[in-house]
């Protein structure tokens, strides 16, 4: 009878639990190469928000600085077209009384003469011989001049009277004090006569003729 040796069963067993652990270890390669990172996964489901960073707080209110400097700028214009606005009133009524200031100037050679007229014609009055007649003369050449004067002096700048009596009605520069019945000859609408005297400067009347019109 053949005799059988138990001493190989010790070494088959040793084996058999060296292949069970490298099979667990091979599963446990296999599961880490194959499978999803644990770790990652649980940072995946625990994840927050980043927070921010300074750069992007400031990119954040970059469009609100930028509306201030634009309401800042658009202050600041809005004061210089005030004062540009000032300064050209106060020049625009510095030239208006400039022109005055010249105007007056003439006219005060008008006054001049107007003075000395009514002084000549006093003069006379309270000679101890009166002459009327030559003092009335005086008088009257006195006012000639003056008015000679003064109508040179509105012809220098400008102004010129308008002719009205004769020609027919204008609403432009004409205006109607009264109608009377047209005389023989004169059709209706023509202007009879000439209340008080219009002028215009320029092209641009500056007081209207106060006429009376033919009906």
């Amino acid at each position: 009878m053949k005799k059988i040796e138990v001493q190989d069963a010790e070494p088959n067993a040793a084996s058999a639990e060296e292949q069970v652990d490298t099979f667990e270890e091979h599963a446990g390669e296999s599961q880490v190469g194959d499978g999803v990172d644990v770790s990652d996964a649980a940072d995946g489901q625990a994840a927050e928000p980043t927070p921010s960073k300074p750069e992007d707080v400031q990119q954040e209110l970059a469009p609100s600085d930028e509306i201030s400097v634009l309401k800042d700028r658009l202050l600041r214009q809005a004061a210089e077209f005030q004062n540009y606005r000032r300064r050209v009133e106060q020049e625009r009524q510095s030239d208006v009384k400039f022109g005055q200031s010249l105007v007056i100037q003439q006219l005060l050679d008008v006054y001049d003469d107007l003075r000395r007229s009514i002084e000549a014609a006093k003069e006379t009055a309270r000679g101890e011989q009166v002459d009327t007649e030559a003092a009335f003369d005086s008088l009257i050449g006195g006012v000639e001049l003056v008015f000679k004067k003064f109508s040179d002096e509105l012809q220098r700048f400008g102004v010129e009277p308008i002719e009205a009596v004769g020609s027919e009605f204008n609403e432009d520069e004409h205006e109607a004090m009264m109608q009377q019945p047209a005389p023989d000859g004169t059709a209706p609408g023509i202007v009879l006569a000439e209340i008080q005297k219009g002028f215009r400067m320029g092209g641009r009347v500056l007081r209207h003729s106060k006429v009376v019109v033919a009906g």
